[in-house]
């Protein structure tokens, strides 16, 4: 679960042939607030190894909100190898920006305040980088999500548990809204009842290498036998979004998954 050293994406690019003039991640021309989440020793619902309790985690910054569409049209505009009609597919697949209205134009179905949505792990990676920032891990992403407004691990409380629920149960069908809700005790908004949202180390969150291989037959019968072998398997709307993200390719996109930066240490810009 650790993250690892990772080719930079503008230089990754440049490998690929991703090159020319403007192949360069430039400045993103907008602000984002990043606020610090205290290192810690943390017990993950993914149980990594056998016997392995709790792994300690170094402080970090995390962006209050999830990048929007407006953030990302501006991105967009610093750097237009990530327009839809230019970005090969070799970092995103077709549906890549397809809400938009244009390549540079957003329209009815994105709204600027909104979330952006279908961009792939590539594209929100360099996004990050763009603004001196990289995806947060899994840890530090389910680290700072398990915190509600009061505690700073909320996992056991019911109530922040059905709030979970609640919004898994709602029709993904719904429009998004605008990002800015509630924040939580780390002052981090929108971790839940929003969009998913990519982590660095996404690829890396199977469980084993055959999830249902737990030295119990009768788990063989199962296709979701993944989960039995995760920590708090009450936990339904997180093991739902481990799910998710372990079933992904870097190029995915999809209508409900976004993504939000995070920086290392504590600090703040």
């Amino acid at each position: 679960m650790a993250r690892g050293r990772r080719l930079p994406l503008a230089s990754l690019a440049l490998v690929l042939g991703f090159a020319g003039p403007d192949a360069a991640a430039g400045p993103v021309p907008t602000e984002a607030a990043y606020v610090p989440v205290p290192a810690t020793t943390f017990t993950s619902v993914i149980e990594s190894e056998p016997a392995t309790k709790s792994v300690a985690i170094a402080a970090y910054s995390m962006r209050t909100e999830p990048v929007t569409n407006a953030q990302f049209l501006a991105f967009v505009g610093a750097n237009p190898q990530w327009r839809r009609d230019r970005v090969p597919s070799v970092f995103a697949e077709g549906r890549y920006l397809g809400h938009w209205q244009g390549p540079a134009e957003l329209g009815e179905q994105a709204l600027p305040d909104q979330p952006v949505t279908r961009v792939s792990w590539f594209a929100a990676q360099a996004y990050c980088e763009s603004e001196g920032a990289r995806l947060p891990s899994w840890l530090e992403w389910e680290r700072a999500a398990s915190a509600s407004a009061t505690l700073e691990d909320a996992r056991k409380d019911p109530a922040w548990r059905q709030q979970m629920l609640d919004w898994y149960a709602k029709p993904s069908r719904d429009a998004l809204a605008s990002v800015g809700g509630e924040a939580n005790l780390f002052g981090v908004r929108d971790l839940h009842g929003l969009v998913w949202e990519w982590v660095d180390d996404f690829g890396a969150m199977m469980v084993t290498s055959d999830s249902r291989d737990q030295n119990d037959p009768d788990r063989l019968k199962f296709c979701g036998a993944a989960a039995m072998s995760l920590r708090d398997r009450d936990n339904y709307a997180l093991l739902m979004r481990i799910a998710m993200l372990s079933s992904l390719q870097a190029v995915d996109t999809t209508n409900n998954l976004g993504f939000r930066c995070a920086r290392d240490g504590a600090a703040t810009p």
